[in-house]
C-alpha cells in the first residue's frame, strides 16, 4: 500500500528540476526579449519610438517602402542606431524631381536603400561617437566624424539632437537632413541625364535603307491591329529606279541635320523642365514617334510641339489609349509642321483674331485665338491655354506647353446634307430647260407665222 505513495514522493524532485531548467528560461526569454512570436515588436522597441516621437514622417516612409519586417528582424538580432531627420527637416533641401523619383512604383528598391542607409546594426551613443566608417543595413558605408568643438556628423548631416530616443534595443540621433547614399544618387542622375535613353533609336527597331527606302532586315511578326513597322511615307516613296534625283531639302532623304540628336535634346529638356514626363514617356516608350520625328528633322522639316503637361495627360482614360494607334493619333494632332514660337503665335492671333494651323493628323487643323493675354487652342470645353511658353526652341523644333490634351472636333453631317440639296437643285434647273433639235426649231418658226408661238410650251 505504501509503494505508490513512495513513488509519488520520488517524482516531486524530478518535476521541480524540469520546471526550473526548461520552462522558467523560456518564460524569462519571452519577458526580456524585444520581439515575440508572430513577428510583433515590443512596445518599448526603438521602432515603436519612431511612431511616438518627432520622427513620424520617416516612419511612414518605412511603412510605405515595406521595410517593417526587415527592421523587426534586424532588431531581433542586434541593437540599432538610427540617424533620423525630424519631420520639419525631412524635405529640407530635397529636389522635387528626386522626391518624385523615390515615390515612383518602379523605384521602390532605391527608396528602400535610402531608408536602410539611416540604420546601423550596432549601438553608438553620443558620448562614445567614433570617427570611422560603419556599414549600414543597406550595405553602403557611412562615415561618422566628430570635430574638436564637439559637433558630430553622420555622413553629410549634422547630429542636432543627440540621444533623442533611448531604448533597450536601439538609440535614435536626430539629424538636420535626409541622407542619400551614392548608389541612389547615381540611379537618379542616370535617369535624369538620360544616359541610357533607348527610345530615340529603340533596340530592335527596323532599320530603313535611306537609298532604297526598304527595310534592311525583315521585321519580326507583329500582332493584328499593331501599327506598321515601316512608316507610311517611306512605304509610298518611289524607288531610285523610277524617282528623279532628289533635291536638297525636306523629303530628299539626305540627313542635312542631326535630327535624332535634336529630338533627344528636346525630350531631355522636357524631363529636366518638370511636369511633362507623361508626354515624354509616350514619345519614348509607348510609341516610336521620337524616331519618326528625328527622321523628319534630319531631312529638313521643322516642327512645333504642343506638349500637354502631366495633369492634362492624367485625365486621359484607358479607353482613349487602348485602341491600336490611338496614342500616335493623339500626338500627331499636337504636332504642327511649322516653326512657331510663343511670340509669333501671339502676334498672329492678335493681328488676325483666329489662326488655323495644320497638324500631322490630316486633315484636321488646330484653331488658335487670343484669350486673356495668351494663346488659346481648340474650341469649347476641350480648349487649352499656352501654359509654359518656349520650353525648347532651337530653330527647328519648338516646344510649347499646354494645360489640356487637344482632340479634333467631331465632324458634322449638316454641311454635307446642305451641299447635296444644293447639287440636286442645280441638276433640276439644268434638266428643266429642254434642248431642241433643228427640226423642232424649224417647225416652231412655220407655226409662228400663223399662230402665236407662246401657246406651245415646246416652242418657248
Amino acid at each position: 500500500m505504501d509503494s505508490p505513495l513512495y513513488a509519488r514522493f520520488l517524482l516531486l524532485p524530478l518535476m521541480a528540476a524540469l520546471i526550473f531548467t526548461v520552462i522558467m528560461p523560456a518564460l524569462s526569454s519571452l519577458v526580456t526579449s524585444p520581439t515575440v512570436s508572430g513577428g510583433q515588436i515590443n512596445s518599448n522597441s526603438v521602432l515603436v519610438a519612431l511612431l511616438d516621437s518627432h520622427y513620424t514622417e520617416i516612419a511612414e516612409l518605412v511603412e510605405k517602402a515595406l521595410l517593417l519586417q526587415t527592421l523587426e528582424e534586424a532588431v531581433g538580432r542586434h541593437n540599432l542606431t538610427v540617424f533620423a531627420p525630424r519631420n520639419e527637416a525631412l524635405e529640407r533641401g530635397l529636389d522635387p524631381d528626386f522626391k518624385r523619383f523615390l515615390f515612383e512604383p518602379g523605384n521602390i528598391k532605391s527608396l528602400q536603400t535610402l531608408l536602410l542607409f539611416h540604420f546601423l546594426p550596432s549601438r553608438i551613443p553620443y558620448d562614445s561617437f567614433p570617427s570611422a566608417r560603419h556599414r549600414t543595413l543597406s550595405g553602403d558605408q557611412m562615415i561618422l566624424s566628430s570635430s574638436k568643438s564637439g559637433h558630430h556628423r553622420a555622413d553629410v548631416a549634422g547630429v542636432v539632437h543627440p540621444d533623442s530616443v533611448l531604448r533597450p534595443d536601439g538609440i535614435i540621433h536626430g539629424i538636420d537632413r535626409l541622407l542619400v547614399p551614392r548608389s541612389v544618387q547615381e540611379d537618379f542622375n542616370r535617369r535624369r541625364n538620360l544616359a541610357e535613353i533607348s527610345a530615340v533609336l529603340p533596340t530592335g527597331a527596323p532599320e530603313v535603307d535611306p537609298r532604297t527606302h526598304r527595310l534592311k532586315k525583315p521585321a519580326p511578326p507583329s500582332p493584328a491591329g499593331s501599327p506598321p513597322a515601316l512608316p507610311i511615307y517611306d512605304a509610298l516613296a518611289p524607288g531610285p529606279d523610277i524617282a528623279p534625283a532628289p533635291a536638297p531639302g525636306p523629303g530628299s532623304g539626305k540627313h542635312w541635320f542631326d535630327g535624332h540628336r535634336q529630338i533627344k535634346d528636346f525630350i531631355q529638356t522636357l524631363i529636366l523642365y518638370g511636369g511633362y514626363n507623361e508626354f515624354a514617356d509616350i514619345l519614348v516608350n509607348l510609341t516610336s514617334l521620337a524616331t519618326e520625328m528625328g527622321r523628319l528633322v534630319s531631312e529638313g522639316y521643322v516642327l512645333t510641339v504642343l506638349a500637354p503637361n502631366d495633369e492634362a495627360m492624367a485625365k486621359l482614360t484607358a479607353d482613349q489609349l487602348s485602341e491600336p494607334g490611338a496614342p500616335e493619333q493623339i500626338i500627331y494632332y499636337h504636332l504642327i509642321p511649322e516653326y512657331q514660337t510663343e511670340e509669333s503665335m501671339y502676334n498672329a492671333v492678335r493681328r488676325f483674331g483666329k489662326v488655323r494651323y495644320d497638324t500631322l493628323r490630316l486633315p484636321h487643323k488646330i484653331v488658335a485665338r487670343e484669350a486673356d493675354g495668351s494663346v488659346k487652342f481648340g474650341q469649347g470645353e476641350g480648349s487649352a491655354y499656352l501654359f509654359d511658353p518656349d520650353i525648347y526652341t532651337d530653330g527647328r523644333i519648338s516646344v510649347q506647353g499646354i494645360d489640356t490634351v487637344l482632340f479634333p472636333p467631331e465632324e458634322s453631317l449638316t454641311p454635307a446634307i446642305g451641299g447635296a440639296k444644293k447639287d440636286v437643285h442645280v441638276v433640276k434647273t439644268a434638266v428643266s430647260k429642254p434642248i431642241r433639235g433643228k427640226l423642232m426649231e424649224l417647225s416652231c418658226r412655220v407655226l409662228g407665222a400663223f399662230i402665236d408661238r407662246s401657246r406651245f410650251t415646246t416652242c418657248e
